[in-house]
């Protein structure tokens, strides 16, 4: 587990006049206009704003998923966009730079706990064996160990989800990206959930951006922003109380 006191303080995320636009002429749709953002090792960001505002826009963007219409991008001090791509291998790169975090929790039905983790871990490369110690470790960490050999249709919501979330964590990514993550959860998981990614943040030294709506997990992010027509409109700082310690050790790839 890092230290919170020695986090790497370089930046995971920047961007710099990242816009997006949909269509053209009169159909035209500005998406994002403008995104400057830079979210640091350690730091969990809330996205937060009407529908329509651009926060999925920007989780996509970020993820590599929708490519820019300008701006420069860098994840993890690798400049991945200036005006175009500069990677080619945007595939590998999600893959091993990013992990995705959905309101469902998309687990293979017919791969138990275990198996839905290590999947993501062989695609990468690794070995059979590997990727499936690494899983246990992964379930171990986020107190799921115990449901390692259950089936997606054999867990409760709040189980599926943590198992979601180490599958996300498979690779080691250095950003995580959450889009409405307690979404199908009632208030006492949602901040398990919540307490879990912040956690991850600390120990993984990662960025953690989450997509919400719901006010009542506001106070658990360090920072809070605000979309509007697809503008940053403003940033509110979150004083918020240190993260507990994991009762495991994220385990090393």
């Amino acid at each position: 587990m890092a230290d919170s006191l020695h986090i790497d303080p370089r930046p995971r995320v920047e961007l710099r006049g990242i816009s997006k636009h949909f269509g053209e002429g009169e159909t035209r749709v500005n998406a994002l206009a403008d995104i400057d953002l830079t979210v640091r090792a350690g730091e969990m960001i809330g996205l937060r704003g009407p529908s329509g505002s651009g926060k999925s826009t920007l989780l996509n963007v970020v993820g590599c998923v929708s490519e820019p219409s300008a701006g420069w991008m860098r994840l993890d001090g690798d400049v991945v966009y200036d005006s175009h791509w500069l990677r080619h291998d945007l595939r590998r790169l999600r893959l091993m730079k990013i992990g995705f975090i959905f309101q469902t929790h998309n687990l293979l039905p017919f791969l138990n706990a275990t198996e839905n983790i290590a999947e993501a871990m062989e695609l990468a490369g690794t070995p059979w064996r590997q990727a499936r110690a690494r899983a246990d470790g992964l379930l171990d960490y986020l107190e799921v160990g115990h449901r390692r050999y259950a089936y997606p249709g054999e867990m409760s919501g709040g189980e599926a989800q943590r198992v979601a979330i180490a599958r996300a964590l498979a690779n080691g990514p250095r950003i995580i990206l959450a889009d409405e993550p307690t979404a199908p959860l009632d208030s006492v998981r949602a901040h398990v959930v919540m307490d879990l990614l912040a956690r991850i943040a600390k120990d993984h030294e990662a960025a953690v951006l989450v997509v919400t709506h719901d006010e009542s997990i506001f106070q658990r992010f360090d920072r809070l922003i605000s979309l509007r027509d697809g503008r940053l409109v403003a940033t509110e700082e979150i004083k918020r109380p240190g993260n507990v310690s994991a009762q495991a050790a994220l385990p090393t790839l």
